[in-house]
């Protein structure tokens, strides 16, 4: 006898064909989902360290965005005045002189020139070491061409001023019927001229010059790049004009190098000392 076979009506199939494609469908989608979710757990921790990252790179931290408080200004003034940048109004205002200070500094450090006092120039202010000159042991000035700023030193060679320079530019010039070489010779130089106010030179005015080698002065000017651009002399602001002229009486022993070139006076110095007990 042959088995017994239930056949399904013919109606019924598609309902059986249908059913079967919605489980499928539903299985499928909660495939993906769930792997959707776990690859979103497994990239969320590194998507964050990295924009950590770029927010770190591109300086956005919050306290490196946040402005100087008026104490914080007062602060740096102070602890540059400490470092021999200048003699400043312990207050929260910037100044022409605190400016210059701040220039001064950027200089000496090697950062950005800007003038301006920005939170990475105060943290730094604070951490950093006043400047030491070449030569110690005795009073003299130095003029660091590659950092373009001078140095005023003590009897002891201490560093009491330090001021932002432009030197010459090394580049010819022609004007005003003159031609030549802007350029600021290195060596071992002395104070040999001075004048007293304005003084008009073949190429411009010069304010309160110390002469240190024929018409080359260490003098101020209403312009003070913050790279070289003079004839050859050493400009430095108007402000500290008179008073860097009175510590640089005649027979001033001036040091100006570049990384390069620096020679000692101390063989002068000691010459120096053996004409006054000879004379005596």
């Amino acid at each position: 006898m042959a088995p017994n076979h239930r056949q399904l009506p013919i109606e019924t199939l598609p309902f059986l064909n249908r059913s079967k494609g919605n489980v499928m469908g539903t299985y499928t989608k909660f495939t993906a989902s769930a792997l959707l979710i776990v690859s979103l757990l497994l990239l969320a921790p590194f998507n964050s360290s990295a924009v950590a990252g770029t927010d770190k790179r591109k300086g956005r931290s919050p306290k490196l965005n946040r402005p100087l408080t008026r104490i914080e200004v007062k602060e740096a003034k102070d602890r540059l005045s400490e470092m021999g940048y200048g003699t400043l109004r312990v207050d929260g205002a910037i100044d022409a002189d605190t400016r210059n200070a701040v220039i001064a500094f950027q200089k000496w450090e090697g950062r950005k020139v800007t003038g301006r006092l920005s939170r990475e120039d105060f943290d730094a202010i604070m951490s950093a070491n006043a400047p030491q000159a070449k030569d110690s042991g005795y009073k003299h000035a130095e003029v660091d061409l590659d950092r373009q700023v001078l140095l005023l030193t003590d009897s002891e060679g201490n560093v009491t001023r330090v001021l932002p320079i432009s030197s010459g530019s090394n580049k010819q010039y022609r004007e005003k019927r003159m031609s030549g070489l802007a350029y600021t010779p290195r060596g071992r130089f002395r104070i040999e001229n001075k004048i007293a106010g304005w003084r008009k030179s073949p190429l411009g005015l010069l304010y309160y010059p110390s002469y240190f080698s024929g018409g080359l002065a260490i003098h101020g000017n209403p312009s003070v790049p913050h790279d070289p651009q003079s004839h050859g002399c050493i400009r430095i602001p108007m402000s500290a004009s008179i008073d860097v002229s009175r510590q640089l009486p005649m027979g001033t022993i001036v040091l100006i190098y570049d990384k390069q070139s620096f020679v000692s006076a101390q063989e002068w110095v000691e010459a120096d000392k053996k004409k006054v007990v000879s004379s005596q």
